[in-house]
């Protein structure tokens, strides 16, 4: 039988889980929420979020992974609980699918802009997204590769492929980050935009902030989807999982500033107001490149460049994660080994997301309820899947696991400190379930 992999070194464990938190949304959707939900205020309760529920949601997952040293769908032991692990693979599968056709978006908007199609006005970039994104071969063709990019470091297993890449492309995530701040930092009036992300304003706090900010903690956190609890199962023993979890955090956070910092002052540099979504970074963005460094050409052509391999590189990261869960489920469970359990999911996977490009342009008539493949899928993971994943591991830590081997994982068995452990356990069995009871009940117009 083929040996489990494992991580070689701390730092890369840091790197490689800190990168399937970072993605996408860490780009858009933080600082958007943060600007709309009163800048630095929202900041403070987030962080709250983070440090309440956030963490310790964390922590459970690096729990079960590390003590279960095999894949998901095992590491909650027998029935019924093991359908959170098979419900856990289901959902990064399902979240691979779909958020692959966005990331494919990001390979191609790195060649346009090498290209210098994205040269014009709003009108004209608004155009050239809709006519990609409606056409027949590109969007699957650049989603295909994507998988193939991401297919190629999972068959070289955790060491050689997952750890490896990590460590190459999170620094090189976080110099393109501070270049790219410094470059918009420079522009006129990028005093407003960091005002826009940072300043405290506490009119426009309401009980939704507080759900905004939970939702917030567990969507970038990568939280409910097994992911953590895969890759926990590769850490060593000596790993030091409290600590792993507050510096994930911090890069994760760190990252969705960053890109703020490089968005907003940007965007009212050239007196545009952001909106949330994709059309935030496919639409408005190049045009504001393109504005705002009129007077400098090359460079705002550069930052168009340096901003979509930016994107890749964070999709990519958490794209990996995705594809690692379902790997590892198909390789053990059916005793494949590696490389053939990747390529089934590969081939599952670009189906998959094939489908999901073609519902949202050429072929919208493939739908289930009502909802495009793309915008399903979506719906599913982000309302239903992602949260009931989380509830259900906090109850399984916090009431079913014996609380002996949870101390053991917290303390390293012994030779760390259980200072906060009883702390710990009471956050996990009421404060976590409660949180993303109400998360869960919000999203649906409920509370």
């Amino acid at each position: 039988m083929e040996s489990r992999g494992t991580f070689a070194s701390k730092i890369g464990i840091v790197l490689a889980t800190a990168g399937s938190a970072v993605g996408l949304g860490n780009v858009w959707r933080f600082p958007y929420e943060t600007g709309m939900n009163g800048g630095a205020a929202f900041l403070l309760i987030y962080l709250g979020c983070l440090l309440i529920l956030g963490l310790p949601a964390m922590l459970c997952e690096f729990i079960v992974g590390r003590h279960a040293q095999q894949n998901a769908t095992r590491a909650y032991g027998g029935w019924p609980w093991k359908l959170v692990g098979y419900m856990g693979v289901l959902t990064g599968f399902i979240i691979m699918g779909f958020y692959s056709v966005v990331a494919g978006w990001t390979l191609q908007y790195v060649f346009a802009a090498i290209a210098g199609h994205l040269q014009g006005d709003a009108d004209y970039i608004q155009r050239y997204f809709a006519e990609f994104t409606n056409n027949p071969i590109k969007p699957v063709m650049w989603t295909l590769v994507f998988i193939c990019i991401t297919h190629i470091v999972i068959v070289h297993g955790v060491q050689k492929g997952i750890e490896k890449a990590s460590k190459i492309m999170m620094p090189v995530l976080f110099l393109l980050l501070i270049l790219l701040v410094i470059c918009s930092l420079m522009l006129p009036n990028s005093s407003i935009g960091v005002e826009f992300l940072f300043h405290p304003d506490f009119s426009k706090v309401t009980h939704s902030t507080f759900f905004e900010a939970l939702g917030q903690t567990f969507f970038t956190l990568s939280t409910g989807m097994a992911c953590l609890v895969t890759y926990a199962s590769y850490f060593a023993k000596d790993v030091n999982l409290t600590r792993s979890a507050f510096q994930i955090a911090a890069i994760d956070t760190l990252v969705a500033l960053l890109s703020g910092l490089i968005i907003f002052p940007a965007a009212f540099s050239v007196g545009v107001q952001p909106d949330a979504g994709p059309s935030l970074i496919f639409i408005t963005l190049p045009n504001v490149f393109q504005q705002a460094f009129a007077s400098i050409p090359i460079l705002g052509y550069l930052i168009g460049i340096i901003f979509y391999i930016l994107l890749v590189l964070a999709a990519l990261t958490s794209i990996i994660s995705m594809h690692e869960t379902p790997t590892a489920f198909v390789s053990e469970e059916f005793g494949l080994g590696r490389k053939n359990g990747a390529r089934i999911v590969t081939v599952l996977a670009m189906l998959t997301g094939a489908l999901c490009s073609l519902s949202l342009g050429p072929v919208p008539e493939l739908q289930i309820f009502g909802k495009t493949l793309f915008d399903f899928f979506d719906f599913l993971s982000a309302n239903v899947l992602l949260t009931l994943g989380g509830f259900l591991t906090s109850i399984y830590v916090g009431w079913i696991m014996p609380h002996k081997i949870v101390r053991d994982q917290m303390t390293n068995w012994g030779t760390l400190s259980g200072r906060y452990f009883h702390i710990f356990v009471f956050v996990v069995k009421y404060i976590c379930p409660v949180g993303m009871l109400f998360i869960f009940l919000h999203q649906f117009g409920m509370v």
